[in-house]
């Protein structure tokens, strides 16, 4: 029979006394000027790049449609397949099919964070993925499914990536393995991280060292911040950072007073739970993979996989040539939208305190069926025919929102590992206080970053808009 040890092993000591969420308000309080960092990017643009040439998906090098299964695969068995998704749903709703990729294993996205000159900064990569609207994008420091950080790709091995591997190395700030988007993935989940050395670090080609302020201040230009950067973002615990006076009044102090934890909220953190259990429950929807062949309203066409409606979104090929990546040369399939998303977040004061309505929404490929997510997540031009009561809720009053109450609006991408030129509008737009539909509830910041701190409460898109959100926090500072 094993025995307890002896003694309790002791504690390392913390990387630094301050607690973590101080230190990062003071690091999204810092904000450098930015004319190093725009030399730094333009340099990078010299040295990295990919090239994409879109090709039929009969063509792709490696890849090949599986008669067997029915799904295009790699012929190592790894990376991800695309294969067909069908939905069987109770209600008014009959189901559907769809394309979707499956990839069976859990990424790293991580951000290496160190203390310079007693403010903490980021360490980000410039990154040209293959899907890339403009080129280069901000990305973590490592941004790496599992195929890639062990070898499975032949190229060299991922930067960095020791820091996130090894525990000794390092100080958890945030540490949570989330979804990713449930429409376009089957059940796909990475670990997203945020982690603090004291140790020496050298900086490599393409990466830079950035404030959380400098990081907030580049959120508002169109398609620089990538998504996994968003998605890590809004895990960081920056709620005991935050603080405002009883007299303050306005937007931002409305903002900071809902970051705080245990603030006053207008649903208790246990009816918050209650309520996304409950739709979880009440989810009769259910998913099982299918041959590509079998979806009845998806073709091949022109070397693609495209909806018979010429909507939504198509399956692609690509072929890419790269410079300043682990792997020159490659092919692999891609989901490239038809049009561009709307992620959007209404908020309100109620109070004194900032309120965001949030909904819960079921997504074919979430591990746990429902996920809360911004108040509009859409494709608008796939509704632009229909009468207003068939739209999404909350459609009209933000494509028609006053640009005074327009608080950010900013395009950005998707992933573009796996994502071609797609991409969403992101909007935060403060109204009157409005009636909490069915599916809606009005939540403070607070208990959003909380349900960000654990797995599967907050979808790939409410991250994202969280971190829009909350970089207006210290804007004015």
């Amino acid at each position: 029979m094993s025995m307890p040890p002896a003694t309790l092993p002791v504690p390392a000591p913390a990387a630094r006394s301050r607690p973590a969420a101080a230190r990062l308000a003071e690091s999204a309080r810092t904000v450098p000027a930015m004319a190093g960092f725009e030399q730094t990017l333009e340099e990078a643009r010299l040295r990295v790049r990919t090239l994409t040439e879109t090709v039929p998906l009969d063509r792709l090098d490696r890849w090949h449609y599986d008669e067997g299964t029915g799904f295009i695969a790699h012929e190592s068995g790894r990376f991800f397949s695309v294969e067909g998704l069908q939905t069987e749903a109770q209600g008014p709703s009959a189901g559907w099919g769809q394309p979707i990729l499956n990839q069976p294993e859990t990424g790293i996205l991580g951000f290496l964070v160190k203390e310079i000159d007693g403010i903490l900064h980021f360490l980000a990569q410039l990154k040209a993925e293959p899907g890339n609207r403009n080129g280069l994008q901000l990305s973590p420091t490592v941004q790496a499914t599992r195929s890639n950080y062990t070898g499975i790709h032949g190229g060299r091995r991922v930067p960095y990536l020791e820091f996130f591997q090894d525990p000794e190395r390092r100080e958890v700030i945030a540490d949570v393995r989330q979804s990713e988007q449930g429409t376009w993935f089957l059940r796909k989940r990475n670990r997203n991280m945020v982690v603090e050395t004291t140790e020496p670090v050298g900086t490599r080609d393409g990466f830079v060292w950035l404030t959380l302020g400098q990081l907030h201040r580049l959120l508002a230009t169109e398609d620089l911040v990538n998504m996994d950067a968003r998605s890590v973002l809004a895990c960081l615990p920056l709620g005991d950072g935050a603080a405002s006076s009883p007299g303050d009044a306005g937007f931002t102090a409305g903002l900071t007073r809902s970051l705080a934890p245990g603030g006053p909220a207008l649903h208790p953190p246990t009816d918050v739970l209650s309520w996304i259990t409950e739709a979880r429950t009440q989810c009769e929807t259910r998913v099982r993979t299918v041959p590509l062949h079998a979806l009845a309203d998806w073709e091949f066409t022109e070397g693609r996989i495209s909806h018979r409606s010429g909507r939504h979104f198509d399956v692609i090929g690509v072929r890419v040539r790269a410079r300043g990546r682990e792997v020159a040369e490659w092919c692999q399939p891609m989901i490239r939208a038809r049009a561009e998303g709307l992620l959007a977040l209404l908020v309100t004061q109620v109070h004194g305190v900032l309120h965001v309505l949030m909904q819960v929404r079921a997504e074919p490929g979430l591990v746990d069926a429902v996920e809360l997510a911004p108040t509009v997540q859409c494709t608008p031009d796939d509704f632009a025919r229909l009468p207003p009561e068939e739209q999404p809720l909350f459609l009209g009053p933000v494509q028609n929102a006053r640009a005074g109450d327009i608080r950010f609006d900013t395009a950005l991408s998707d992933e573009g590992g796996r994502f071609h030129h797609t991409g969403s509008r992101h909007l935060v737009v403060e109204t009157d206080w409005l009636p909490e539909p069915p599916g809606f509830r009005w939540l403070t910041l607070g208990q959003l970053e909380e349900l960000a701190q654990h797995s599967h409460y907050l979808n790939m898109q409410a991250r994202s808009a969280l971190t829009c959100l909350r970089s207006l926090i210290f804007a004015g500072s």
